[in-house]
């Protein structure tokens, strides 16, 4: 015991060797280890407690994944600003000393760091007020895609090529945001259809509801539907209207097997689809003038021969 005193003591004299006096307190390269290395063990056991509260605490109850998920974000965040202050006491630094440090600080917020103070004030709004959560399937600007984090600074969205972007929070604050699934994940889909004239409109109605109802991925209630919707220049159009949950990240996938089983639906039953179609009508006052430009052209070819013999 004696021998490992010995062998410390140096050790600890040298770590409590002042550094940079701040007003009447001086930090040490031991107060600054002590802080660094309870501040790692702090944000490293906080983020172990939320991946236990999230995912096996509140995953007993009723909650769903984004609630479970902001519950779990402002639960660490209280315990790291708690445990923060408590090592910068322990670790024997005077608060009330720092006021000089704090307000440089708050003048590089103002002036150099105000995009992070904004989205860190806006990923408080989103964790409280939850207009977006984890799980949900959102459109902000040209992004889409499911929410996977939400965290104080940026939220990340995983596209459908399983492409991660990194949003700023102050992103769903400041502009319109598109939360296909704020509900529930239940959205419809609108298909337009075209036939020929010659067709049933009844019959082809039906035929659209049986190719919806097939679908293992079409929600039998809400029921498909399918609206007359216009007369148009070439086809009858209509609009079949699906219900679906599996599809709503993957609108594009549910349209192009809806209209595999369609184009085969309608060659069962000689049902035509059209392509657009033009009349070309030549006017007989055009042809003539142009066979008196061609009688003209020959006559004078007639003169130019005429006079060269």
């Amino acid at each position: 015991m004696a021998v490992l005193n010995a062998f410390f003591a140096p050790v600890r004299a040298f770590l409590d060797t002042p550094l940079v006096p701040i007003g009447g307190m001086r930090f040490t390269l031991w107060a600054i280890l002590y802080f660094v290395v309870l501040t790692f063990l702090l944000v490293y056991l906080t983020g172990k407690f939320k991946v236990w509260l999230v995912e096996r605490l509140l995953a007993r109850t009723r909650v769903d994944i984004g609630v479970r998920q902001a519950i779990g974000s402002i639960v660490r965040y209280l315990i790291i600003s708690i445990g923060f202050a408590v090592i910068l006491q322990t670790a024997g630094i005077d608060l009330s000393a720092l006021t000089v440090l704090a307000g440089a600080v708050g003048i590089g917020v103002g002036f150099g760091l105000q995009n992070v103070a904004s989205n860190f004030v806006s990923g408080l709004i989103i964790l409280f007020e939850r207009p977006i959560k984890v799980g949900d399937r959102v459109e902000v600007g040209k992004t889409t895609g499911d929410v996977v984090s939400i965290s104080l600074r940026a939220t990340t969205i995983v596209s459908n090529d399983n492409i991660a972007i990194i949003v700023p929070n102050s992103e769903f604050v400041s502009s319109s945001v598109v939360n296909w699934s704020y509900t529930d994940r239940d959205v419809r889909f609108n298909f337009p259809v075209g036939v020929s004239y010659s067709s049933d409109p009844l019959v082809v109605k039906q035929l659209l509801l049986e190719v919806a109802q097939d679908h293992s991925g079409v929600l039998k209630e809400p029921r498909p539907d399918v609206l007359f919707q216009e007369f148009g220049d070439s086809s009858l159009n209509f609009v079949l209207r699906v219900w679906t949950r599996d599809y709503t990240p993957r609108p594009g996938v549910l349209r192009s097997e809806l209209n595999f089983a369609i184009s085969k639906k309608f060659k069962e039953h000689g049902i035509e689809i059209p392509f657009p179609q033009r009349d070309l009508h030549i006017r007989s006052g055009a042809l003539e003038l142009k066979t008196a430009r061609t009688g003209e052209i020959n006559r004078l070819e007639y003169r130019e021969q005429d006079s060269k013999e």
